[in-house]
């Protein structure tokens, strides 16, 4: 007889099948098939954090939700982790409870945001989590399985479930999961983690409440002032005044553009300087209040906030001028993303 627990709540079975119906009749998956959390198995993944089963590792103080190990744990299993990625999940646990992280408003919006991790250091590559081809899609069970198991702790232990506390309009593919590591080997800059206060030597992951991916095609250009522009235009068809994204450049962007000599910060400038709409664009969609006058037409917006409002990560296969913009949630007002080192 195999025996589950999960959020508390023990559920037996005879075997592994009927448990795992057991767990699609309890509401307790993503609509895909889990591996059933025997005690064995998170005892396993415990004995890898080096944490009792009741150790609290954050608390959601909106929903009077509180988290342990154990509860992490067993979602994880259930998402098909291995053991070893268990320090990943925690960190990424930890981060999105921060409070400036917003994860309540963020999962419950009907915006339909997703918690985008980006895995930085010496962790990413002895895990196998895919940085390169195929970046956002499936092949990789790193990625896969611990995207996934952040989805399955907010649902099964935050609580926001579809329908119910989680009103998103659309909702997009990333809800199911959606974990990337940056390219740390191909980038000419800094690793996202560094930049954020880490040493290079550590392990980290930047948690960020985003929509999906929006690929941005040039091959036209080998100059930082034309790829750059093609992202700027992206960001700004996004609609997304005064806010902040995540910009994903393929490694042969980054190539031309480092190539250049630009560093990150003066994409961040250019990007700043280049993503703009007209005062008369929001005026005539409704998204600011008044009347057009002659001069909204001439007078422009920022779509960031700030040249520090676009991360800029590298990431994606070695071919192809591909490369991406995410918009963040709530404009980046009301969720700040998090990063968190790595234990162990």
């Amino acid at each position: 007889m195999s025996q589950s627990r999960q959020a508390g709540k023990r559920i037996e079975a005879g075997d592994a099948w009927e448990a795992i119906e057991r767990f699609f009749d309890e509401g307790l998956t993503d609509g895909l098939p889990i591996v059933p959390p025997t005690e064995a198995l998170v005892a396993r993944f415990l004995e890898a954090v080096h944490l009792p089963p009741d150790q609290i590792v954050g608390r959601i103080p909106e929903r009077s939700i509180v988290l342990t190990a154990e509860k992490v744990a067993a979602n994880a299993v259930m998402a098909g982790c291995r053991p070893e990625y268990m320090p990943v999940v925690l960190a990424i646990v930890e981060a999105i409870c921060e409070p400036k992280f917003n994860l309540h408003g963020s999962s419950a919006s009907t915006g339909g945001s997703a918690q985008l991790v980006i895995v930085n250091g010496p962790i990413a590559g002895r895990l196998g989590i895919n940085s390169g081809v195929n970046l956002f899609g499936p092949g990789a069970r790193a990625n896969a399985t611990i995207g996934r198991a952040v989805r399955l702790v907010v649902m099964n232990v935050v609580g926001s479930i579809p329908g119910v506390l989680d009103k998103s309009t659309m909702g997009h593919p990333g809800k199911y999961s959606y974990c990337i590591a940056e390219a740390e080997d191909v980038s000419p800059w800094a690793p996202l983690h560094v930049e954020r206060g880490l040493t290079r030597e550590e392990s980290a992951v930047t948690v960020v409440a985003a929509e999906g991916p929006h690929q941005v095609y040039d091959h036209s250009n080998n100059r930082p002032e034309g790829i750059l522009g093609s992202v700027a235009e992206a960001m700004a068809v996004c609609n997304r005044g005064y806010g902040t994204f995540v910009v994903v450049l393929c490694p042969e962007h980054a190539g031309y553009i480092a190539k250049a000599g630009w560093s990150k910060q003066q994409v961040k400038q250019f990007l700043y300087d280049q993503a703009q709409r007209p005062v008369a664009f929001y005026k005539r969609t409704g998204k600011t209040p008044g009347t057009v006058a002659p001069e909204d037409e001439a007078k422009l917006t920022h779509v960031l906030t700030s040249p520090g409002a676009a991360m800029v990560v590298v990431g994606g296969g070695m071919a192809g001028g591909f490369s991406a913009v995410i918009p963040t949630w709530g404009r980046g007002a009301m969720s700040a993303a998090q990063t968190k080192a790595v234990k162990g």
